[in-house]
């Protein structure tokens, strides 16, 4: 009974895994289109400091990456696009050396398109292999994954200022006052055919520059495989109802009646 029960438990956990829109612990990934739609992702393989998930890719449609950053500090996230940098453009490594963007403890950024200036972007829509942007720099060797690394700021301490030169004329409750006001520490928290991603239209996009020095290590990685419907299928990702066809059955298929001669047909 007790095997059973664990089975379903597992299956249940599966089942709800495989229905969800978001993906990760540290940061939370979604991939929203234009029309509202939320892609589902299918697990491929989660761990805690990575996940792998695949989801069906829509012709056409535009779409952005929504990230919501679980920490209690700020994170810088590199993005990469079929392999490609969305800020620079350029080959990416998903280094903490890279352009990334930063987003506040506990806020949500989306990311639409390839930064293309300091206010605008080329929207991101799924397209074929050819009309890619990794394609028209001849790379294809990250075509249809989306990578999201999440790297936190460093904490830097910060020791209490000594007032023990400066406090002669101030009183004692004063100099409790002042240590009581001294900062503190915050906790620390292929072969198949590919979709692509295009370099759609312009859009109005301001961003600023910022200080920010990010760990070594990254506390969190997220790649999503984005395909087609059809090859999802050919790689039973998803369940795909297949009709039913009529076997040509030289027996079973004429009803037992004489057909025309070849020449007839």
């Amino acid at each position: 009974m007790k095997k059973i029960l664990s089975a379903c438990v597992i299956l249940l956990m599966w089942v709800s895994i495989a229905a969800a829109a978001t993906i990760g612990d540290a940061v939370e990934v979604s991939v929203i289109t234009d029309n509202g739609y939320t892609l589902p992702f299918y697990p491929a393989k989660i761990r805690h400091d990575l996940k792998k998930v695949y989801a069906e890719a829509f012709k056409g449609d535009h779409y952005r990456i929504v990230v919501r950053n679980k920490l209690n500090r700020r994170v810088g996230v590199v993005i990469a696009v079929d392999g490609r940098n969305i800020i620079s453009g350029e080959k990416s490594w998903l280094k903490n050396t890279e352009r990334m963007y930063i987003i506040d403890a506990y806020s949500t950024n989306e990311y639409s398109g390839w930064r293309t200036g300091q206010d605008k972007i080329n929207r991101f829509y799924f397209t074929d292999v050819p009309d890619s942007y990794a394609a028209a720099f001849g790379d294809q060797s990250a075509m249809g994954v989306i990578a999201v690394v999440a790297y936190p700021e460093i904490q830097r301490y910060e020791p209490p200022r000594d007032y023990s030169c400066l406090n002669q004329g101030m009183s004692r409750k004063e100099q409790s006052r002042d240590k009581a006001a001294a900062p503190s520490v915050q906790g620390r928290a292929e072969a198949l055919e590919s979709a692509g991603t295009g370099y759609g239209r312009e859009e109005y996009s301001p961003s600023y520059r910022v200080q920010f020095d990010p760990e070594n290590r990254a506390v969190e990685s997220i790649l999503i495989k984005y395909e087609w419907h059809k090859t999802l299928c050919r790689m039973n990702i998803i369940n795909c109802a297949k009709t039913f066809e009529h076997s040509c059955n030289r027996i079973w298929g004429n009803d037992g009646y004489a057909p025309p001669p070849p020449c007839r047909r």
